[in-house]
């Protein structure tokens, strides 16, 4: 940062202004301006906005099955039975896969919310089993994977995760919200190489910032739905231009 605003004022002068800094893997950028005293009475004083799309937006598309995957504790299981609740109340009942087989209380805990629900369900540990698994799904069924929790930066658990989904159907990361900007991109970006394509962060109902969720979509991922409640019955929150406007003013949604 010290060089970076010694080239600043070379550039622009002791009293130009600081705008924004932005952290990069390889440094710091920085955007300044020169006060309205250096640029000149006769002139406006103007700061353009960097060119930007914004984070993208999409809806969960369930015309193909939907894998739920991320870091242990992220909220996968919950955010599965919230889909799941509302095909059902839809009078679309899905089927729901789990592959997590190795926590304890895992199965049983997807299970009992399946038995509430009245869906089917079903546990499959390997790609084949998995595979045929999604085969016995109706024509036009919903399908909701839930994956047991992954270490993208483990080598063996990352290959071993893509191994098992790789080319099944659409990939979400379910990321949960309040990360700092880089803990959340870094793991945006090792999901993103899993396959991943769509991003549904939770508990931004306890989350204060979205500076990590903002970081997860600017990776590559495009924002879908948002967990706002642990409870059950009350749904996903669809992530809107409003939405995010309206929690990065710190109004509530």
């Amino acid at each position: 940062m010290p060089a970076a605003m010694a080239q600043l004022r070379a550039a622009l002068g002791e009293h130009a202004v600081l705008l924004q800094t932005r952290e990069l893997r390889e440094g710091v950028e920085i955007t300044g301006a020169s006060p309205p005293s250096e640029a000149g009475d006769d002139e406006p004083w103007m700061i353009e906005p960097e060119p930007s799309t914004g984070p993208a937006l999409a809806s969960l598309p369930l015309d193909q099955p939907l894998f739920l995957v991320g870091t242990p504790g992220a909220g996968k299981t919950l955010s599965c039975v919230k889909l799941a609740t509302r095909e059902v109340l839809a009078h679309r009942p899905p089927l729901i896969i789990t592959t997590d087989a190795a926590r304890a209380g895992a199965v049983e805990q997807l299970a009992a919310f399946a038995r509430v629900l009245g869906v089917v369900f079903a546990v499959a540990t390997t790609r084949n089993a998995l595979t045929k698994a999604i085969a016995r799904a109706a024509p036009g069924q919903a399908v909701l994977v839930d994956t047991a929790g992954c270490n993208p930066f483990d080598p063996s658990a990352a290959k071993a995760l893509a191994s098992l989904i790789h080319g099944l159907g659409n990939i979400v990361l379910v990321q949960a919200g309040g990360l700092c900007a880089q803990e959340a991109r870094e793991e945006a970006r090792a999901f993103l190489a899993l396959g991943a394509t769509l991003l549904l962060p939770t508990r931004l109902d306890v989350a204060r910032r979205m500076a990590g969720t903002l970081a997860a979509a600017r990776a590559g991922l495009a924002m879908t739905e948002a967990g706002t409640s642990a409870d059950p019955g009350l749904g996903l929150t669809p992530i809107t231009p409003a939405f995010l406007a309206a929690r990065l003013r710190g109004r509530p949604e």
